[in-house]
């Protein structure tokens, strides 16, 4: 089943998103520098049995966002938030790859009676009045490799990038990094042998949009008291969740899968052997059926 593209405006913002099919709602949230592109083996499966929205998030995929823009995890999800009520989206299930997947724990962790303080303050920190969800909308996350605060990978390099010479240099060849996007991807797969045809250049596509750099600083520099913040929320989490992650992943530590096991009540896990940060890019076969059997549970 082919998507349709469609555009909403949430906040003053262009917010592209691809849908299809019918059924219980399913939002799929991209990694860092990732979009609606990544979920081109997902999304058509998927769509057969539910209503797939995948969301290009402000500053990345083809929605383009102004360089100042506030791209936090928290930002981010107050326009989800909105998103969300949008769409008039109820018993939806959330999935979310790397980066996504941290945003998609703040969102359930929101979507919570007991929250009010917590809701108000991150509504200040994102600068808008409208985080708040109405109760009980999340029936049950899919998290990708989530970015949390049990694993150290890409820490220092995050330090460095985030702070005044590590942007300038960022930023000075970004317009020429072309040739390194290869090489990254290529780290992102457990086979490299696995990358599709077209893959590179879709996400090429996307990095090098308008104001791409200064989005992507602007997520770094908030990335740790983001993560902090997520550490404080994520014990709410109440909602079933399946945890998917490939065998050799470079980018988020495997080992954290086990303390998330511990601090989310109703979480399962699964492994995609051999399979690196993106197993539903990797193995999209086989993560479609195991995310569509869990789901249907």
């Amino acid at each position: 089943m082919s998507p349709g593209n469609y555009w909403t405006e949430i906040n003053g913002l262009q917010i592209h998103y691809s849908q299809a099919g019918k059924g219980r709602p399913l939002l799929l949230l991209h990694g860092l520098l990732g979009g609606s592109f990544c979920w081109r083996f997902n999304l058509p499966a998927l769509a057969e049995q539910h209503a797939v929205y995948a969301v290009d998030l402000p500053g990345s995929g083809l929605s383009d966002a102004p360089p100042d823009t506030d791209c936090s995890m928290e930002a981010q999800t107050a326009r989800l938030g909105q998103f969300i009520r949008k769409m008039e989206l109820s018993d939806l299930t959330i999935m979310g790859a790397s980066w996504g997947g941290a945003v998609a724990l703040m969102l359930a962790a929101l979507d919570s009676d007991e929250i009010t303080d917590a809701q108000d303050t991150a509504a200040k920190a994102a600068d808008t009045a409208e985080i708040k969800m109405q109760s009980r909308r999340i029936r049950s996350l899919v998290l990708c490799a989530p970015v949390n605060p049990w694993s150290g990978f890409g820490e220092k390099r995050i330090n460095f990038l985030k702070g005044r010479m590590g942007g300038c240099l960022l930023r000075m060849i970004w317009p020429v990094s072309c040739p390194l996007h290869g090489l990254a991807l290529k780290r992102m797969y457990g086979d490299p042998t696995r990358i599709s045809p077209g893959s590179l250049e879709g996400y090429v596509s996307m990095i090098m949009r308008p104001a791409r750099s200064r989005n992507l600083i602007n997520i770094l520099r908030n990335w740790r008291n983001d993560v902090d913040r997520l550490q404080g929320m994520i014990g709410r989490v109440k909602v079933q969740t399946l945890l998917a992650w490939g065998t050799k992943d470079g980018a988020v530590d495997i080992r954290s899968a086990d303390r998330l096991r511990q601090v989310l009540p109703n979480c399962e896990l699964a492994l995609f052997p051999g399979a690196g940060h993106l197993p539903f890019e990797e193995v999209p076969g086989e993560f479609n059926v195991r995310i569509l059997e869990f789901l249907t549970r």
